[in-house]
Formats: structure tokens, sequence, C-alpha cells
């Protein structure tokens, strides 16, 4: 059995790519992106700065929770010696906070599953039928997210002491509703139009009805679209202060929000900062926990449809 280093006729040698040179047959040597990989270092450590900016704050209020108001002064920036769990106790029972984030799940809930309902169907008719003033209503729902809030706090606060619901959770829904629907049907419109039409059709051929075809078939398709308005909605509704300091001022039904001005202004007084501090870190973990856990789908509903 022969053996040859010489490769058999039509098959290509894999070598290197060589340089001529005087002295012979050098290998080629790749040329280096300096500007690329410059710019790369560079990027890289903006958003590290801008990781340690945002993550540091956050780590030191959560570390100040569980610590005794004699430490936050003492050696503000220290570990605390031992958890103080009793802070966290006595935000929650004294202060009310318990009462206040109730409140506010049940608000910031049903108006987020309001909305997405009421969004997504807007939205799904906008963007897959055509009809006269299809245009139009879509434009209003646009021009409603350029309407300052400002100027819609006197005509709401009437429109809710006209219907009997000032000062009441179900008209605090209705407004959050409200106040979100422009967006999400704005949002959900651009997405509902990069669905395939195919999909649709076939269901309508099957014998699928308007509403069923929504529902069942492309309802389900959007879900990374409404994980992200959901998201969004969530984020915007949970931190909400404006709307319910002028539109809901009974001390039981207030929210989170309300909830930790008044905190603020009594534990201040008190000077039991580290309960308030306590109240503040309860107030941000069910935002911080949502996005963490959705992260990935609230990406997906951004980037899709941007290739087709």
């Amino acid at each position: 059995m022969k053996t040859t280093d010489t490769p058999p006729a039509g098959v290509a040698e894999d070598r290197p790519p060589v340089a001529k040179t005087s002295g012979g047959e050098a290998p080629a040597k790749p040329r280096k992106d300096i500007g690329g990989s410059t710019l790369n270092v560079f990027s890289h450590g903006i958003l590290i700065l801008w990781a340690f900016m945002v993550v540091m704050p956050l780590l030191w209020a959560v570390m100040t929770s569980f610590k005794d108001d004699a430490s936050i002064f003492e050696s503000p920036f220290s570990l605390p010696d031992r958890l103080h769990f009793e802070n966290w106790s006595r935000a929650w029972s004294e202060a009310h906070m318990s009462d206040y984030f109730f409140n506010t799940i049940i608000v910031v809930g049903c108006s987020l599953v309001g909305t997405l309902l009421l969004g997504s169907m807007a939205a799904y008719v906008l963007a897959r039928f055509d009809f006269p003033g299809n245009r139009f209503i879509y434009f209003l729902f646009v021009g409603g997210m350029s309407f300052p809030i400002m100027l819609a706090l006197v005509p709401l606060f009437y429109v809710l002491k006209n219907m009997g619901m000032l000062e009441t959770l179900p008209g605090l829904i209705l407004v959050y509703i409200a106040y979100s629907l422009p967006f999400t049907v704005f949002f959900l419109t651009s997405f509902f139009r990069t669905l395939p039409s195919s999909v649709a059709e076939a269901a309508m051929i099957d014998g699928a009805s308007h509403t069923r075809t929504f529902f069942q078939v492309m309802l389900p398709m959007a879900k990374p679209g409404l994980i992200s308005v959901g998201i969004f909605n969530f984020l915007g509704q949970w931190n909400q202060y404006m709307l319910p300091t002028v539109l809901n001022n009974d001390p039981e039904n207030r929210v989170l929000s309300q909830g930790l001005v008044e905190l603020a202004t009594s534990q201040g007084y008190k000077g039991d900062w580290s309960g308030l501090f306590a109240g503040l870190v309860m107030a941000m973990l069910p935002v911080l926990a949502a996005y963490i856990v959705f992260q990935r789908q609230v990406v997906q509903g951004l980037t899709a449809g941007a290739v087709k």
C-alpha cells in the first residue's frame, strides 16, 4: 500500500494562504481591526459603568433596609451587623404598607388585564381590516400618547365625580386603562401587522369566526408583543403617583406610591429611617422581579418583526 504526501487529482490541498517574498513563501498574517477592538472596549466600559451606577444604589437600599437607625448614620456603606427583619414587619404592619400593597395589586392587576384585552382587540382590527376611518382612529390613539396628563386631571376629576366613582378603586382602574390604551394600541398595531395572514385565512377557511380566530389563533401568536407592552404598562401603572393623588384621596384606598409618600413623611418625623428603607424596597421588588422574569420575552417582543 502506497502513501504519498501529494493530494489526489481534483482535490484541493488545505493550506493557509501564502504571500510570496524574495526569500520564499511565508504565511500571510491576518490584519487586526484596531479601530473595532478599541470601540468594543470603550462600549463595554461604558456599559459596566452604567450597570454600576444603576445596581449600586439598589443594593445599598436593600442593605440599608436591614440595618438599625444608628448604623445608617454611623456607617452608611458598611454591612449590617445582623439582619433586622423587624424593620420590614414594622413597615408592613404599623405603616400600613400591607393595605397599600393590596390596593395596588388590585388596581394594577385589573387595569393591566383590561388594557391588554381592549388594546389588543382594537390593535388587531386596525392592523388587519381596512374600513373607512381606519387611519383616523389609529392616529387618534397615536395623538393620545402626546396629550399631557396634566391637562386631563381636572376633566377626569369632574367626570369621575359625576359618575360617582371618585376616590374609588374601580374609578382609578378605568382611568389607568384609558391612560395606557394609546401606547398599547400603537405598539400592538405594529406587532399584529408583522404576523402572517395565511394563518388567519386558514382558520377562517376551516369555519372559525372572527372572534375565535382572534382569541385562539392570533392572540397566542402575539404573546411576545403582549408581554413586552404588558411590562411597560405594569411599570408605568405601578409607579403612577399623579393620577391617584388627584383622583383617590380616600386613606383606605391609597395605592403604594401614595403610601410611600405618607411613609416618608411620617417616618421622617419619627426618625424611623430603617422602616422607610424597608417600605421602599417593598415597593421596588415587584417591579424588579417582573422585569427579571420576563426580560427575554421583552427583548423578543421588541425585536419581533424587525427582520421578515
